[in-house]
């Protein structure tokens, strides 16, 4: 058994996961920063407007993957115990929570974007306009609400995809529709070749119909490989789940799972909430910060996705002992990933703010995010595939207390009282805020020694 976990197979099984993501997301994180650039060029306001919105999304994105996910966990040990009547129900059980996330979120984002997009618009130290920031933030939202349907569509069919070891044509539906937006983003964003100048309208518009042609190619591949997906045939033909399976879904998968991503992106989104309150040039620091950070953080998060599939399918198929003896070796393979990505990001961290159409204030932030992030991009790195391990065997509770009670019960109340009691300068809050993350890492390291994670949890569940 030692010679097994030595030989690399499970490295090799993990990187055949991994890399095609990583390829996907690589591309996907590349178009976004052309994309912000092109915002970016019009002014510092749409960019600000653009921001702020998608840092609105971000939680429904969240709330997307953590709901999926939830199903996913049974999914990948569906696949690893070769039961495809289980695989086909959690893909119904996918279907049927997405439908309610959808309308739930367009109700919300409806209602209350105006008062969600007004809580980041603070007082402007380099002349930024506040209410053209919220009017262009109003344009971009309404178009974007579209998008979070096929958005959602494509999530169940790629991440089902995944969980059986197909990562590759997701990776081709990414790659299409990542160009698909770059291309529109050209011609709508500034009217070139006749089409009409449209600004973060046009944006809008080309991440919409990007995400439309990505939906398009997963759905249309999978079903057309009825016979290689045996899960996929006649899965429509009825959207009834095992009452023992659903309710097993939903209490270890469902509900602490979107709960935790839920109110985990709740309180990232709060914690920029925060940080804006040293003014709206922050926002445009972060934004241009982070479009970079995600270009780069790819790597472990892809790696963190291929951690999760492998180490659920051992789990599924019983193998205990291989799976204990994979994980740790797995997990500091990604820390140690990081800290040759980290170095690189941190090298070049000056050049990429200069791409934009901004005030020197706002590209020196930038930097200074950038920096900070890459120093911290290991225990990140460390952090992530830890997260993934411990969710793998169903221990969704643990990881809920783990992520989201971490970040609300003390991340996010020390930079409250840092950020409205103290003139701490907003690079030594930013260092605060993510540098707590370290007393996480050390938590989840505790947790994978310990093996609490180890648990096979499909062997009765149909």
């Amino acid at each position: 058994m030692e010679k097994t976990i030595n030989s690399g197979r499970f490295f090799k099984k993990t990187l055949l996961i991994a890399v095609p993501v990583m390829i996907q997301n690589l591309i996907t994180n590349l178009v976004a920063l052309i994309d912000n650039i092109m915002v970016g060029q019009i002014g510092t306001e749409q960019m600000s407007g653009v921001a702020i919105v998608n840092q609105l999304f971000f939680v429904f994105n969240l709330t997307v993957f953590g709901a999926l996910s939830g199903a996913g966990i049974f999914c990948a040990q569906f696949f690893g115990k070769n039961d495809m009547e289980g695989v086909k129900s959690t893909f119904r059980y996918k279907t049927i929570v997405s439908v309610a996330i959808i309308g739930i979120g367009i109700l919300i984002y409806s209602l209350l974007g105006d008062t969600l997009i007004t809580a980041y618009l603070h007082t402007a130290e380099e002349g930024i306009d506040l209410e053209l920031t919220f009017g262009y933030a109003k344009q971009y939202m309404w178009i974007m609400l579209i998008g979070l349907i096929p958005f959602t569509v494509e999530q169940i069919y790629s991440g089902t995809l995944r969980e059986g070891g197909t990562a590759t044509v997701p990776m081709v539906a990414g790659v299409v529709a990542v160009f698909t937006n770059v291309v529109l983003n050209y011609l709508l964003i500034f009217g070139n070749f006749g089409f009409p100048k449209l600004g973060v309208e046009g944006a809008a518009i080309a991440t919409v119909i990007s995400r439309f042609v990505q939906a398009g190619i997963v759905i249309l591949w999978s079903h057309l490989n009825s016979r290689k997906l045996k899960y996929i045939k006649g899965v429509y033909k009825t959207f009834k789940v095992p009452k023992k399976l659903a309710g097993r879904i939903t209490i270890k998968g469902l509900i602490p799972l979107t709960a935790n991503e839920c109110l985990w992106g709740a309180g990232v989104s709060m914690l920029v909430q925060l940080y804006s309150m040293r003014g709206i040039d922050v926002v445009a620091g972060l934004n241009i910060a982070n479009t970079v950070i995600n270009l780069f953080n790819v790597m472990f998060i892809s790696f963190g996705s291929g951690v999760s599939v492998v180490i659920g399918q051992l789990l599924g198929a019983g193998e205990m002992e291989q799976a204990k003896k994979a994980a740790p070796k797995l997990i500091m393979f990604s820390g140690g990933m990081c800290v040759v990505v980290g170095a690189v990001m941190a090298a070049f961290s000056g050049l990429f703010p200069l791409a934009y159409n901004t005030s020197d204030n706002v590209r020196s932030l930038a930097t200074m995010f950038i920096i900070i992030s890459a120093v911290l991009m290991p225990v990140h790195g460390t952090l992530h595939a830890t997260y993934f391990t411990i969710r793998s065997g169903g221990k969704t509770l643990i990881t809920f207390l783990f992520d989201c009670v971490f970040s609300w019960g003390i991340v996010v109340p020390i930079v409250a009282v840092l950020a409205h009691f103290t003139t701490l300068p907003i690079m030594w809050l930013y260092f605060v805020g993510q540098g707590l993350e370290i007393i996480k890492c050390v938590i989840g390291l505790i947790l994978v020694k310990k093996g609490v994670w180890l648990s096979n949890i499909v062997s009765d569940s149909n």
